[in-house]
């Protein structure tokens, strides 16, 4: 068994929330939230923010951390336990570009109920389920988007 870890982001522009759609070898792989691996001597944060514009091509802040999923797959070699840290981000545009070396073909922003049932993974829609409900808190309390949270 290998362990892996990884660092992603819910990322928010005007309620809505970015999405990238993979598909590899014209096989369906799903829609996903941005996340990649941490390299050494990175920080979770530097990760995320680090994957989110790779992959999707999305500027984005960090708010603020709002989770961890687990999940298990296999490879020919090995059975891989991966942990992945997630962050709530905001974005200043609707401006995206999946990053089509890592076999993202789309990407878009959703409203939460279209984000939730595009998801393909159980633990990213309850991720985004956390991550946007922090978004309308903070909303209400008038906190999102202006620096007094930073």
């Amino acid at each position: 068994m290998v362990e892996a870890t990884s660092c992603g982001g819910v990322v928010i522009f005007r309620g809505k929330i970015l999405l990238l759609y993979k598909n590899y070898k014209n096989k369906y792989e799903g829609w996903v939230l941005p996340k990649g691996t941490v390299e050494p001597g990175e920080e979770f944060k530097d990760t995320a923010l680090r994957e989110v514009k790779e992959e999707s091509g999305a500027t984005a802040q960090i708010i603020k951390f709002v989770g961890t999923s687990s999940y298990s797959f296999n490879t020919p070699q090995n059975t891989v336990m991966k942990q992945v840290h997630w962050y709530l981000m905001m974005s200043d545009s609707y401006y995206s570009k999946p990053q089509h070396e890592e076999y993202f073909m789309d990407s878009g922003y959703y409203k939460f109920h279209e984000a939730y049932h595009l998801l393909k993974f159980s633990n990213e829609k309850a991720i985004v389920e956390r991550a946007y409900y922090e978004y309308l808190d903070l909303k209400k309390r008038n906190l999102w988007g202006s620096r007094k949270y930073f």
